[in-house]
Protein backbone atom coordinates (compact mmCIF):
# COMPACT_ATOMS: atom_id res chain seq x y z
CA UNK A 1 0.00 0.00 0.00
CA UNK A 2 1.26 3.16 -1.03
CA UNK A 3 2.11 5.87 1.97
CA UNK A 4 -0.04 8.83 1.91
CA UNK A 5 1.29 12.19 1.32
CA UNK A 6 0.87 12.85 5.49
CA UNK A 7 2.68 10.16 6.15
CA UNK A 8 5.54 10.91 3.43
CA UNK A 9 6.06 14.16 4.86
CA UNK A 10 6.77 12.47 8.60
CA UNK A 11 3.28 13.08 10.12
CA UNK A 12 2.02 10.06 12.53
CA UNK A 13 -1.44 8.69 12.72
CA UNK A 14 -3.40 7.91 15.93
CA UNK A 15 -6.14 4.92 16.58
CA UNK A 16 -9.10 5.68 17.66
CA UNK A 17 -11.69 2.90 17.81
CA UNK A 18 -11.34 1.35 14.31
CA UNK A 19 -9.88 4.65 12.81
CA UNK A 20 -7.06 6.21 12.30
CA UNK A 21 -6.85 9.94 12.20
CA UNK A 22 -3.72 12.37 11.63
CA UNK A 23 -2.25 13.58 15.46
CA UNK A 24 -2.54 17.04 14.48
CA UNK A 25 -1.34 20.01 16.65
CA UNK A 26 -1.93 23.52 16.58
CA UNK A 27 1.47 25.52 16.63
CA UNK A 28 1.86 27.19 20.19
CA UNK A 29 0.43 31.18 19.81
CA UNK A 30 1.40 33.72 22.17
CA UNK A 31 -2.08 35.12 23.59
CA UNK A 32 -2.03 38.75 23.82
CA UNK A 33 -4.39 40.98 26.27
CA UNK A 34 -6.63 42.68 23.97
CA UNK A 35 -8.31 45.68 25.80
CA UNK A 36 -11.31 47.98 25.00
CA UNK A 37 -10.93 49.42 21.91
CA UNK A 38 -9.70 46.06 20.07
CA UNK A 39 -12.55 43.94 21.81
CA UNK A 40 -14.90 47.25 19.64
CA UNK A 41 -12.99 46.70 16.31
CA UNK A 42 -13.30 43.09 17.06
CA UNK A 43 -17.08 44.11 17.10
CA UNK A 44 -16.88 46.43 14.09
CA UNK A 45 -15.42 44.01 11.49
CA UNK A 46 -17.84 41.17 12.88
CA UNK A 47 -20.92 43.66 11.60
CA UNK A 48 -19.28 45.26 8.64
CA UNK A 49 -16.33 43.43 7.30
CA UNK A 50 -17.33 39.72 7.77
CA UNK A 51 -15.02 38.60 4.99
CA UNK A 52 -11.33 40.35 6.96
CA UNK A 53 -12.40 38.70 10.45
CA UNK A 54 -12.79 35.77 8.86
CA UNK A 55 -8.93 35.94 7.23
CA UNK A 56 -8.19 36.80 10.34
CA UNK A 57 -9.54 34.04 12.36
CA UNK A 58 -9.29 30.90 10.52
CA UNK A 59 -5.16 32.38 9.82
CA UNK A 60 -4.88 32.67 13.27
CA UNK A 61 -3.81 35.82 13.38
CA UNK A 62 -7.17 37.46 14.80
CA UNK A 63 -5.69 37.97 18.11
CA UNK A 64 -2.25 39.95 17.25
CA UNK A 65 -4.31 41.80 15.22
CA UNK A 66 -6.94 42.95 17.71
CA UNK A 67 -4.00 43.79 19.88
CA UNK A 68 -2.16 46.02 17.45
CA UNK A 69 -4.82 47.73 17.00
CA UNK A 70 -5.70 48.68 20.64
CA UNK A 71 -2.12 49.61 21.19
CA UNK A 72 -2.81 51.99 18.76
CA UNK A 73 -6.27 53.19 19.57
CA UNK A 74 -4.45 53.91 23.74
CA UNK A 75 -1.79 56.06 22.35
CA UNK A 76 -3.81 58.30 19.72
CA UNK A 77 -6.47 58.28 23.20
CA UNK A 78 -3.53 59.18 25.38
CA UNK A 79 -1.60 61.67 23.02
CA UNK A 80 -5.33 63.20 22.05
CA UNK A 81 -5.72 63.85 25.65
CA UNK A 82 -2.40 65.53 26.59
CA UNK A 83 -3.32 68.01 23.70
CA UNK A 84 -6.77 68.81 24.65
CA UNK A 85 -5.16 69.27 28.02
CA UNK A 86 -2.43 71.51 26.89
CA UNK A 87 -4.55 73.57 24.72
CA UNK A 88 -6.90 73.98 27.17
CA UNK A 89 -4.83 74.94 30.23
CA UNK A 90 -5.75 72.02 32.68
CA UNK A 91 -3.79 71.37 35.54
CA UNK A 92 -4.76 68.73 37.17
Amino acid sequence: MEKTLFEQMGGPYTRIGDYYLPALDLPAKKERHIGVWGQRHARYLKLNNKVLYMNLLTSGKLNEYLARVDALAKDMFFRLVAEYTDRQGVND
